[in-house]
């Protein structure tokens, strides 16, 4: 349906003449009349307020399908650092109406999950805020660590709150139900090596390396991650040396002894192999997990100008490869504070 039939529609549900609905949004009766027939459109900054006449939302006013409005959720939540209260209102009621439906249910159900994850991390930033205020203020005492801890995933010393337990029983089901799925068993592999429980993640892996879709480069670095987990470093180093031997310009294999080395301080290696598999990397556009890493490395480093030139890179990866700005996507102006940030240090 066209946006003047749905305007007439809606006005009439809502009883409103033209005249009433004209003097409502302060504008004339007769640019309604305009819109109702099609001979002009209303300016785009009158639909929040036409909607909120009419108490539907602005999606109403356009005769979306179900896909296309999953699609318009998706990208204002790629888009925007936080949502108004009413329109994260309107998107819970919207997804939780299609869980039921076999349609659109495994979409819906990814997208609520997206949707209450946006808010938690738009509160968590502000959590971080003040936590770090009220500990700058008493830093003598015990107040809002454990609030860090949750909002930015900082260390913390007691076993009993850093294991991975609950992240191990999860995963250890969904493998058990889906014993073909090869993805499960990585997360399963990663929670059970960060808790140094190697033994069980050998035999994991070897149920992994099993399946058709398994990934040899991924069974040789998970082998690696094994030994660091028994504390064998010599052994995890001849791993990653023979990977790098095998595979000596597969951007996945350098991308993966990166992160290896990163992971054991060995920060020249790790920026070597980051720069060698961007650069080795085919695919267009690019993901900036490798320039995120050398960035990163530059900053434990003490190298601040150099991490703010990375970043440089990132917002150039961004632009010229995505094809995003500041003004459709929030990891641009993310890029842009991170390197303000840097320099500030600089």
């Amino acid at each position: 349906m066209e946006l003047g039939k749905k305007i007439r529609q809606y006005r009439f549900k809502a009883g409103l003449t033209q005249e009433q609905l004209a003097e409502k949004l302060g504008i004339g009766a007769q640019s309604v009349s305009k819109w109702e027939t099609a001979a002009a459109m209303p300016d785009i900054t009158t639909l929040p307020r036409l909607a909120e006449i009419f108490g539907v939302s602005i999606d109403d006013l356009f005769d979306l399908t179900t896909e296309q409005r999953l699609n318009r959720i998706e990208n204002r939540l790629d888009a925007e650092t936080e949502l108004a209260q009413d329109v994260f209102w309107e998107y819970e009621e919207f997804l939780k109406g299609l869980l039921a439906s076999q349609q659109h249910q495994k979409r819906a159900t990814e997208l609520i999950a997206y949707l209450y994850w946006h808010r938690m991390n738009a509160d968590a930033q502000k959590a971080s805020q003040y936590a770090k205020q009220a500990i700058c203020r008493a830093p003598g005492e015990k107040c809002c660590q454990w609030v860090l801890h949750r909002a930015e995933n900082h260390a913390v010393w007691d076993w009993n709150m850093a294991n991975h337990t609950k992240a191990i029983q999860f995963y250890l089901e969904v493998v058990r139900e889906n014993p073909d799925t090869a993805l499960p068993y990585l997360y399963l592999l990663d929670n059970l090596i960060a808790d140094h429980r190697a033994d069980e993640a050998e035999q994991w892996l070897a149920r992994y390396s099993a399946l058709n879709d398994a990934k040899p480069i991924l069974t040789q670095v998970y082998r690696a991650h094994i030994a660091l987990a028994r504390f064998d470093a010599p052994t995890a180093d001849r791993i990653m040396e023979a990977l790098l031997a095998e595979q000596p310009e597969n951007d996945a294999a350098l991308f993966e002894a990166a992160q290896f080395y990163a992971a054991t301080c060995r920060y020249e290696s790790a920026i070597d192999c980051y720069e060698r598999a961007f650069a080795a990397d085919p695919k267009r556009p690019r993901f900036q997990d490798a320039l995120m890493g050398i960035a990163d490395i530059y900053e434990i480093l003490g190298e601040y100008a150099k991490a703010a030139k990375t970043y440089d890179r990132i917002l150039d990866l961004l632009q010229q490869e995505w094809g995003l700005s500041a003004q459709t996507d929030t990891s641009v102006i993310e890029a842009q504070q991170e390197k303000a940030r840097l320099l500030e240090l600089a």
